[in-house]
């Protein structure tokens, strides 16, 4: 079927654009305890979303301390409905 991204199929990858996609930006803790992932395995998966292009990481100190905000960017987020969409055809075919 068409429209699966291999990039965002895999689980945790496609929790961490759930978890982006109704929002502009959400910090990097946020979105670990809603994928229930260490911060190295969130960061491997994030670093992979980021060199395609889905996610954008930006860093900043608030009160001292170093904060991380992902978002979805604009092709991210194309291929997070792309990804979706197929998985809803998917489950339909098989109703």
């Amino acid at each position: 079927m068409s429209g699966f991204d291999p990039v965002i199929h895999p689980l945790n990858r496609l929790q961490i654009c759930a978890v982006l996609a109704p929002h502009d930006e959400v910090e990097f803790a946020v979105v670990r305890e809603e994928v229930g992932v260490s911060d190295s395995v969130l960061s491997k998966q994030v670093r992979h979303l980021e060199e395609a292009g889905y996610v954008a990481v930006r860093k900043a100190t608030v009160d001292t301390r170093q904060r991380t905000w992902l978002s979805l960017t604009k092709s991210g987020r194309a291929a997070f409905n792309g990804h979706v969409a197929a998985l809803r055809r998917l489950a339909a075919a098989a109703e």
